[in-house]
This record gives C-alpha cells, structure tokens and sequence, in this order.
C-alpha cells in the first residue's frame, strides 16, 4: 500500500454480498487518503470466470491440463464517472467515495470454489499512477444461479435401488447380503430433510456394519482430462446387523447443508451431483458393499412439498390464524473459506482476500409467518 493510502477497498451495498443473475451489482470505491494525491485513474474490473487445473496419472506419466470459461470482464473508471474524464486527477486528503453499478449477465452459473477449480466472480479496484506502484484492492461475491425444482419432472418421484451379493473370503463362500434403499422424493433444497428407509437382509455368517453417508461428487473438465472429487457432506451411523437377520431402518435424515445447486448450469467444464449412499460393512476381509440413490438439490423448494410442510404446521393449533411462508436465508458454505489471491496479486493488492461462497437456506423449522386477516 502507498504511504499516502491509508485505505483502498470495495463495499457492496448489499451487506452478504450475494446476488443472482441479472442482477445489478451496486457499491462504492472507497479510497482514503493522508495526504493531496495525484492519480491518473481509479478503474473497477468486474470479471466473472470458471477455472480448472486437472493434474492426473495415464498410466506412468502424469498429464496436466488448464481450461477457463469466462462469463463476463468489464473495465470501467468510477473517477470518471464521479468528477468527469479527465487525465489526471488531484484528490485532497481525506475519504473519498465512488458509486458503481454492474448488472450481470443473465446465463451464469453458481458460485464454486473447489479442490480442482472454481467459478469464481471478483470485482477488483485498481488506483493508476504515473510515477508509483499503481495499488489494488479486490474482493469476491457470491453469484447464486436459480434452479427451480418445480420445472424437472424428476424431482419429485420417489426413488431407490437394491443390491444383493455373496460375500466371499478366498475358497469360503457366506450367504447373500441383500440392501434396499428408498427416498420418498429426488428433489430437496438447502435446509430441507431427506428422509429415507433402509432394508437390510443379512443372510451371511458375518456381521454387518451400517451406515449411511451424504455425498457431493464435483467433476473437473479440461481438455480430455476429468477428475472427480468426492466429498463427505454427512454421516449417520446405525446399529450392526448380526448374521442371519434382517432389519429396517427407518426415522433417520440428513439436512441439506447450504451448497451449490445440482448440475451446475451454465458452466461446461465444472459438474456437481449429489447422492445418498447406504453402505453395509461385512466384518473380517470383505469389501462394502453400496446402495447409491441419486437426489438433485436445487435453490427453489417444491411447490408440493411447501405445501405439505403447510398442511402439517396448520394442524398445530398454537396459530391457527398464520399461514406459514418459507422465506431462504443465505448461509455460508459448509466447505469453508478460500483464498482468492493469484498470480498476479502482488504486495500491492489488498482487500478481502479469504473468501467464502453462500448459498440458499431453507430453515424449515422457523418459518416466517403471514396473517390470513
């Protein structure tokens, strides 16, 4: 920073910084000064891109690949804007403010900050000088892409799948273990309950081990180059199965945690799945056994399952005059904060550098409330 800077930075004027596409982007370059300053510009990048780094093994060799996809990249001087175009600019000590606005494009995707790439959007500050280091200040924002489930007939059907097989230790052959899983619906939203059944028949000599696990699958495109990353969002533990018999497991959930919406649209060289996955451990040398279920999470509930979740709170008769109104909030994402800073941030950049993605969350618990009066 400049010995005349005291402080360089951007401030949205929405406080989360959360915004969807078409939106404009509205704010304020903040620039204070400790002493008269000559400047030939104070510029603004708004810049909004998807990256990818794949670096895999094929076969003995190791073979690396980039791919970017930019959605928008846009320069424009908020000097200029505020005092007039001119070439240079002499601004007395003090705070000086300039207001901007950037509306963004209608076809992006979501914000995703991952293990192998990113779609991330930034707005960073630039202060131009002739016979200095020029000073930067940037800062990200989260961008959060609409998927509504009411538009994919998938959504809501029920869904499950079944495995059975022999479990096997060298010339010992045990019985069959058979694993049902079964959700009332594929559809869910952030902050909403998966409810599901499982149905295990242990007709081996082991005992089997269960658990059920929440599982976001992010895939990384460059070039001919995939890589895929498999995160754990949540984990439910249940009770051993002895040999010989069966049990259901029924009540349990998980939460949606606050993440990106399903698929991913708009971007080509990033994909995002969820599943649920029901895994039966046989105890000695055995590998788990699987029973995936695929669901799709998107950022509009449906509308069935509000107006269920409606029905249920109206037979509370603690407020039989409220309609209840599902109304998101925005919570941060449960995979943490990251840091933004590249190549070409130098000690001169400064700002909010850590940055962490929100996402949609439906508190299905509290919901806000609306007389009928």
């Amino acid at each position: 920073m400049g010995k005349k800077l005291r402080c360089f930075r951007i401030d949205f004027d929405n406080p989360q910084a959360i915004y969807f596409p078409g939106q404009p982007v509205n704010g304020k370059v903040i620039v204070d000064l400790e002493s008269e300053t000559k400047v030939n510009d104070i510029k603004l990048r708004f810049l909004g891109e998807a990256y990818v780094y794949v670096d895999i093994a094929v076969g003995n060799q190791r073979r690396k690949c980039e791919s970017e996809e930019e959605y928008f990249d846009n320069t424009f001087s908020v000097i200029a804007m505020d005092l007039g175009d001119r070439d240079e600019y002499i601004l007395k000590p003090g705070l000086h403010t300039f207001p901007f606005s950037f509306v963004l494009p209608l076809e992006i995707p979501s914000s995703l900050e991952g293990e192998h790439g990113h779609v991330r959007y930034i707005a960073k500050g630039t202060i131009d000088r002739s016979w200095s280091f020029n000073d930067h200040t940037k800062r990200a924002f989260t961008v959060i892409g609409l998927l509504d489930l009411n538009k994919l007939p998938l959504a809501d059907r029920e869904a499950g799948n079944s495995v059975e097989t022999n479990v096997c230790c060298l010339c010992c052959k045990s019985g069959p273990i058979e694993a049902t899983l079964r959700l009332n619906r594929i559809g869910y939203v952030p902050g909403e309950s998966v409810f599901f059944d499982a149905y295990i028949v242990n007709k081996s000599s082991r005992v089997c081990g269960v658990r059920a696990r929440l599982y976001m699958v992010s895939t990384f495109m460059a070039g001919d180059l995939v890589d895929k990353t498999y995160d754990i969002l949540n984990t439910l533990p249940y009770r051993d199965v002895p040999p010989g018999e069966d049990d259901v497991w029924t009540g349990d959930r998980f939460i949606i945690p606050p993440v990106p919406p399903s698929f991913l649209p708009c971007c080509s060289n990033i994909k995002v799945e969820y599943y649920i996955l029901l895994m039966i451990s046989p105890s000695g040398p055995s590998l788990p056994i699987g029973v995936k279920v695929d669901i799709i999470i998107g950022t509009i509930p449906l509308q069935s399952a509000v107006q269920r979740y409606q029905q249920m709170l109206s037979a509370i008769p603690s407020a039989p005059s409220k309609v209840a109104t599902l109304e998101p909030s925005y919570n941060e994402y449960i995979k943490g904060s990251t840091n933004i800073r590249t190549g070409e941030d130098g000690r001169h950049t400064q700002g909010q550098l850590d940055f962490t993605p929100s996402y949609t969350y439906y508190n299905w618990s509290q919901p806000s409330t609306q007389s009928q009066e």
